[in-house]
């Protein structure tokens, strides 16, 4: 256990001095959901007044996706390509503690993510809705789903191929995952392809969690609960140390 706890606090020390992996993990959902909510560009979904109402559960979504996939991804990718990954498997930490830390840490900052996040949207008058009981479950599917997308990438591609994919994916979902753009303003066969996404699945979830009158998220539920299987099985089945 000790080993364990020492090597989670390793990775999350790491995670937090990485300049790009906390710009992108705190600092830009941060930015995103201050600055929309006080400048009224964005559309907004039907009924929705207050657009911290809508962007509040969409960046908690974001939150996921920067901790789970980005950080984990980049972070391991070069650890691999490095053969840190090699040498720590073979000493007493062994490679199932090293997962588990890992998985730990992602954990860990997500929780400072919520913290931060949750606490900046009730300042700026953020009035939670829906079903909060079934946030946590969604955010640890979401947090399941994007972890082994962010595996796979890492244990298939070098560091630096993993790095640019990570954070072009990064960006791709954030404008289609409906996080920040409704999808009710998307054309509908991009609407439909965003919802198919597991960002588009987590966000729609999140919203039904945390927002009166958001859509019923029965469909996402079902995507979202596969992309959470079958992505950590894909990274399980082709992932390599070295």
């Amino acid at each position: 256990m000790r080993a364990l706890l020492t090597q989670t606090r390793t990775e999350l020390t790491l995670s937090l001095r990485n300049g790009e992996q906390l710009l992108v993990s705190i600092v830009i959902p941060l930015l995103l959901l201050v600055f929309f909510s006080l400048v009224d560009v964005l559309p907004m979904p039907e009924g929705v007044t207050d657009a911290v109402d809508f962007l509040a559960p969409g960046v908690l979504a974001l939150a996921v996706m920067s901790s789970a996939m980005v950080s984990l991804s980049i972070a391991t990718g070069f650890e691999r390509q490095y053969k840190v990954l090699k040498r720590l498997g073979t000493t007493p930490l062994g490679r199932t503690r090293l997962v588990a830390a890992k998985i730990a840490m992602v954990l860990v900052l997500l929780t400072i993510q919520v913290v931060v996040l949750v606490g900046a949207a009730l300042a700026l008058g953020w009035g939670p809705g829906g079903t909060p009981a079934l946030t946590p479950l969604a955010l640890l599917l979401g947090t399941a789903a994007f972890a082994g997308v962010g595996l796979l990438m890492a244990g298939t591609l070098r560091g630096t191929l993993t790095l640019a994919l990570a954070n072009g994916l990064y960006l791709v979902l954030l404008l289609l995952g409906g996080m920040i753009i409704p999808f009710s303003e998307m054309p509908a066969w991009l609407a439909t392809l965003g919802k198919a996404t597991p960002a588009g699945a987590l966000s729609t979830v999140v919203q039904s969690c945390l927002r009166d009158g958001a859509p019923a998220a029965g469909r996402a539920w079902m995507v979202l609960a596969v992309w959470a299987v079958a992505a950590p099985l894909a990274a399980a089945r082709w992932f390599r140390w070295e």
